[in-house]
């Protein structure tokens, strides 16, 4: 008799490639109206699949795990942030959860390279005022801004994004810094031309430019706490596009209210997808969707990932990409 195909229910649309393969493998629940599950739908997810694919729009804490049914043994996650998936309660009650890793590095580089680019230059306000019809032609004093050839660009988080946030950064001039747990091997120290700052302190205080590139865990939650981003000159940029929790977004908003910093470009949000309305009223801060994954080849790996780390789990082999937990 051939196995009984796993309930998977996926709480968001996915694209259609990969929600065709995994109908195609197994006995699939879909979102089709691509509405985030509440509560309630959440529950019900849980009691009933073998397999829940949550995105990072889902809060899987461990209520919603002390929920789920006995089938419920794998939580596949679509995404590489785990950080709104309790992975302790899930440990306790024998759920192995499996992430989405090393997908979007090339992706999440550009945007951020995009935004450090975007925010010296003015660049979206720019746009609004052609869009507005305000342009009135050249002026040569008109719409200045800063040059990034040049400057110091400080890194928090020099793992995969931060390394290829610096490659791209160095074709545009600019001297890499960093800060992070542990220095990071010589050899790619000298590929990037990098300067490790042990304390994030002195390392803020000297750069032009800083990008967020390191996870939200409690360590890293409010980093860039209010004292912090005062050590920031009045020329620097901040850009994020990590996690918004990485920064204290009341004290941001603060601080370039008064002429803190110069600028920000954020791509994620501390209470996402509510924006700080001190945040939205400032011409210098370059605000996008948490569109850093936003690729097509992107999801589309994303996706493949999790078909692949569903059909190894079934199989009874360890997933790829496993979070937590053994084989069962």
């Amino acid at each position: 008799m051939a196995k009984k195909k796993p309930l998977v229910v996926i709480t968001r649309k996915l694209p259609d490639a990969i929600e065709t393969r995994l109908m195609e493998l197994f006995d699939v629940r879909l979102n089709v109206d691509d509405e985030a599950m509440d509560e309630g739908e959440l529950t019900e997810a849980v009691k009933t699949a073998d397999v829940l694919v949550p995105t990072i729009t889902d809060t899987i804490d461990a209520k919603l795990i002390a929920a789920a049914g006995k089938k419920l043994k794998l939580i596949a996650n679509y995404g590489t942030g785990v950080d709104h998936i309790d992975l302790a309660a899930a440990r306790d009650r024998g759920i192995t959860v499996t992430n989405t890793p090393d997908v979007l590095t090339e992706d999440t580089a550009d945007m951020t390279m995009a935004l450090i680019l975007a925010v010296p230059r003015r660049l979206v306000e720019g746009e609004r005022i052609m869009r507005s019809g305000d342009w009135s032609g050249w002026s040569p004093t008109w719409m200045l801004g800063h040059r990034i050839f040049g400057k110091r660009l400080g890194i928090i988080g020099m793992g995969r994004i931060g390394q290829a946030v610096a490659r791209r950064a160095r074709g545009f001039g600019l001297s890499i810094h960093y800060h992070n747990r542990n220095k990071v091997h010589e050899e790619i120290e000298n590929e990037l031309e990098a300067t490790y700052w042990e304390s994030l302190d002195q390392m803020l205080a000297h750069m032009d430019f800083v990008s967020v590139n390191c996870p939200h865990t409690p360590a890293t939650y409010h980093l860039l706490s209010a004292r912090r981003l005062k050590l920031l000159q009045p020329h620097a940029v901040i850009v994020n596009t990590a996690r918004g929790e990485v920064i204290d977004e009341n004290a941001l908003a603060q601080v370039l209210q008064a002429g803190g910093i110069a600028g920000a470009g954020l791509d994620v949000f501390e209470h996402a997808p509510a924006v700080n309305p001190k945040l939205l009223a400032l011409d210098n801060v370059v605000l996008l969707p948490h569109m850093g994954s936003a690729t097509f080849e992107g999801r589309g790996d994303m996706g493949e990932k999790v078909v692949i780390n569903i059909q190894t789990f079934v199989d009874d082999h360890t997933p790829p990409d496993r979070v937590i937990g053994d084989k069962f």
